[in-house]
């Protein structure tokens, strides 16, 4: 009898002890968020000398004005730069800039340039999103060595508010809070040296399973949005259609994709719009995980959690994404018009890829800088085989804030081995602004949708 109450005490003690290696975090952890964290996992307070103000909420939803096509106002037009780090300057604030923004002074030290203004702590979400998030800093644990999640369909946002190691903060960027189902005109460009570019246009189409009528919790358990990217201008690579549907655990499933060409009119799968395939009309300037920063299955690399650091990052950066601006005010020879840019001091975490030795990849290294207000990447810098810094990436984020989703008003990667670089996402010249709260259901992410939006 004593013995088997031993073994059942023991069965008990290795049920418990499997069960707290398996939650994401304890409750007593997971009460931080909203008291001294922020709801999406920040710290609330400021730093040690002020220049990091403490979060006291964000932006509401009525921050600026928005015109009639739907453009978001500045909610700070009289700031100006508190200074304006040169290549002259770099050195006094080497300590708060990334690698890839000092070898950008360094491939163009008479032109780029980061002008510094004051810390706003912009950051705010919906409540029901902050909810959300909370549940998943209960709920969602990892699966297959980091490469997928477990019941995140249950909250659906941020699946670790309160990160443990370098995976998880990068699984925070994939599941942020990007607002609701939208339709938006975006543009892309890849300028030459000499600065001579092509304007490329295209219509993004974009669901979450969540605001999808026909797209019950479980079969849409395992996606985590759906998009639709059509080629509208210029002529002769109009028509050209690719459609993902974006898997949760893309080692069990992986990331469905079709692309449609015009000329063949035909609909073929796309396997290669993934990883290190070429990005859309790119000029080989960009992989298909280069868009939003960094999108896909995160398996073919090891994460490696560095830390949090104070640097000086792209933030909201409104009148980057002014529609009184035009696209030949933005796009320069080298790099985008950094008199347009904000920069601000804010924490970020900072995590390192390295490519596993089973695995390939043309960036065998990656560096990520994710603002912790948002769980947004916005600098990242790309290594080649040689472990030489090759491409560095700026997300320059403006928060939505009637939406209360951190966006980017431009991407740029920028190859300072070549001297060239791609700018994307831009909306400045479209005739409104991303729209919001859009119907869409299973029947326009189809195959055959995929066809019908090619035909021209």
């Amino acid at each position: 009898m004593k013995t088997t109450t031993m073994v059942k005490m023991g069965a008990l003690a290795l049920s418990l002890l499997a069960s707290s290696v398996m939650a994401a975090v304890s409750p007593d952890e997971a009460a931080k968020l909203g008291s001294t964290l922020t709801p999406l996992g920040a710290e609330k307070a400021g730093n040690a000398d002020g220049s990091i103000p403490e979060w006291t909420g964000g932006l509401k939803p009525d921050a600026a004005p928005v015109d009639a096509n739907g453009f978001l106002g500045d909610p700070f037009p009289n700031d100006k730069p508190l200074f304006v780090i040169t290549k002259a300057n770099m050195e006094q604030y080497k300590d708060k800039l990334t690698p890839g923004q000092q070898a950008m002074f360094q491939r163009y030290p008479e032109t780029y340039r980061i002008p510094v203004f004051p810390t706003r702590r912009t950051a705010a979400a919906p409540q029901a999103v902050y909810d959300a998030v909370k549940k998943s800093a209960l709920t969602t644990e990892s699966v297959n060595g980091g490469n997928g999640l477990k019941n995140f369909e249950q909250s659906r946002y941020v699946a670790f508010p309160i990160p443990k190691n370098g995976v998880e903060v990068v699984w925070n960027h994939e599941t942020r809070y990007r607002g609701t189902n939208f339709d938006r005109i975006v543009a892309q460009a890849t300028p030459q040296a000499n600065g001579a570019y092509t304007m490329v246009q295209m219509r993004e189409t974009s669901a979450f399973p969540q605001f999808m009528s026909d797209v019950s919790p479980e079969k849409g358990a395992n996606y985590l949005f759906y998009v639709k990217q059509e080629v509208v201008a210029p002529a002769r690579l109009a028509g050209t259609v690719v459609l993902i549907h974006e898997t949760i655990d893309q080692v069990k499933e992986p990331r469905l994709a079709w692309s449609y060409n015009a000329g063949q009119r035909r609909v073929r799968r796309a396997p290669q719009i993934a990883y290190d395939g070429p990005g859309t009309a790119a000029d080989g300037m960009r992989t298909a995980d280069n868009s939003d920063m960094y999108n896909g299955a995160p398996d073919r690399y090891d994460w490696k959690l560095v830390g949090k650091k104070e640097m000086y990052i792209p933030y909201n950066n409104y009148r980057l994404q002014s529609p009184k601006l035009k696209y030949a005010d933005i796009v320069k020879p080298g790099h985008i018009n950094q008199d347009l840019t904000r920069y601000e001091l804010h924490r970020v975490w900072v995590v390192e890829g390295t490519v596993k030795p089973s695995e390939r990849h043309i960036y065998a290294k990656r560096t990520f800088f994710v603002d912790e207000d948002t769980w947004s990447i916005v600098e990242a810098d790309h290594y080649d085989g040689r472990g030489q810094l090759w491409r560095v990436g700026e997300g320059y984020q403006a928060l939505d804030y009637r939406q209360g989703a951190s966006l980017y008003a431009a991407q740029a990667l920028y190859d300072v081995i070549a001297g060239r670089y791609a700018v994307l996402g831009m909306s400045n010249e479209s005739k409104h602004a991303p729209m919001y709260d859009q119907k869409q259901a299973m029947n326009d992410f189809t195959p055959a949708a995929l066809r019908n939006a090619g035909i021209r």
